[in-house]
């Protein structure tokens, strides 16, 4: 290690075991969607190079943009990346092959849009808990055009459906030769809407008390740890923030957080990944970030995730204890080298807005690096 960088960001840049896995450093890629799979979900040659850049830029860990688990209702975005078909899972598993041959490690982000549907090429119709019309409208960042579509509500049976499509697609994952699974239960998809007492208006075993409502969230973590079977790591992605309110809070405040986070933690979670829009704000009047709230609650390691890319706010919540672990998403969009460039004394490439514009594809980065001159090979 460069002893500039050493000296600078001693926490970001020392070692850390996040269960079988042995990390160079505290550095972490965010999931980011990027929309540039092939019109099947397969990913592709540019997709290899896009995640093996950021093994060899020095990240201690990768996570994947959210990849949908089956064929059903679970796509979100056009050209979003599955793990459900034989072509999709060879297709990851050349870009785990890279990340590998890289010295990196990769964990896939599942995620079931739910409600929150742009595109599906597999069905027209929306599934939710509730039938409850989502709030904001659709991203055009993401190719996405007006009010999302009413969905219709899960009957017992779909649910069930759907938690074992998460098994499924973790099993799966492990066949791709990924080094474990990260379910994406923040941001408003599927888990957050039966989370949300807005979203869940059910009346039944998923719906009313905090409970009933976090039964989706325990049964498809329980399914994960089983799909990975010891061979890969198990985690949850977190969050209070919803894409159409980023200042939502839970209605139980820090006895809800207890509650999730040791819940995930009783289900056999290897780690929980939180994620804020405010960084480094206290949350509950309790003087802790949310993720110090996960840290203590389920005792287990936690990666932060939230305007940390400022590397002064990565170095300062690792210090204070409050996470193991920080994950990086306009930054390593800006600049897949950023730990390399920590550690040699060097200032990364700054994220610039037009590096995902007016699609947030990689051909539009791609496009921007090469209009300004700039390249991470080697």
């Amino acid at each position: 290690m460069n002893n500039i960088g050493a000296a600078r960001w001693p926490h970001i840049l020392s070692p850390f075991r996040l269960g079988t896995l042995e990390l160079p450093n505290r550095s972490v890629v965010a999931p980011m969607t990027r929309i540039s799979a092939d019109a099947d979900g397969v990913p592709t040659a540019q997709m290899t190079e896009h995640y093996s850049a950021f093994a060899r830029g020095g990240f201690g860990l990768i996570i994947t943009e959210g990849t949908h688990p089956d064929l059903k209702q679970s796509q979100g975005y056009r050209d979003q990346p599955g793990i459900a078909t034989p072509a999709q899972i060879e297709g990851w598993r050349q870009v785990t092959n890279a990340v590998h041959d890289e010295g990196g490690r990769i964990i896939l982000q599942l995620m079931h849009a739910g409600a929150l549907v742009q595109d599906n090429r597999y069905t027209d119709e929306t599934i939710a808990p509730s039938a409850v019309q989502p709030a904001g409208e659709m991203a055009a960042r993401y190719y996405g055009d007006g009010p999302f579509k009413m969905p219709r509500a899960m009957t017992r049976e779909e649910i069930s459906t759907v938690v074992e499509s998460f098994g499924t697609a973790a099993q799966n994952a492990m066949e791709a030769g990924f080094d474990g699974v990260e379910i994406h239960g923040a941001n408003g998809y599927l888990p957050v809407q039966f989370l949300t007492p807005e979203t869940n208006t059910r009346t039944d075993e998923y719906g009313g008390s905090l409970e009933n409502r976090l039964r989706f969230h325990r049964e498809i973590m329980v399914a994960v740890v089983k799909g990975v079977a010891g061979r890969g790591l198990a985690g949850m992605r977190i969050s209070q923030s919803r894409s159409s309110d980023f200042s939502f809070k839970w209605g139980g405040g820090v006895e809800d957080a207890r509650a999730i986070f040791a819940a995930l933690a009783a289900d056999g979670a290897d780690f929980i990944h939180v994620s804020t829009h405010q960084g480094l704000g206290e949350e509950f009047g309790t003087g802790r970030t949310l993720a110090g709230l996960a840290r203590e609650f389920a005792n287990l390691p936690i990666i932060a995730c939230g305007k940390l890319e400022v590397p002064d706010n990565a170095e300062h919540i690792l210090m204070a204890e409050e996470a193991d672990l920080v994950a990086i998403a306009r930054g390593a969009i800006g600049d897949p080298s950023w730990p390399n460039k920590l550690a040699a004394g060097e200032p990364p490439v700054a994220f610039d807005p037009e590096m995902i514009s007016p699609f947030a594809t990689l051909d539009a980065t791609d496009e921007w690096r090469a209009a300004n001159g700039v390249s991470f090979e080697g």
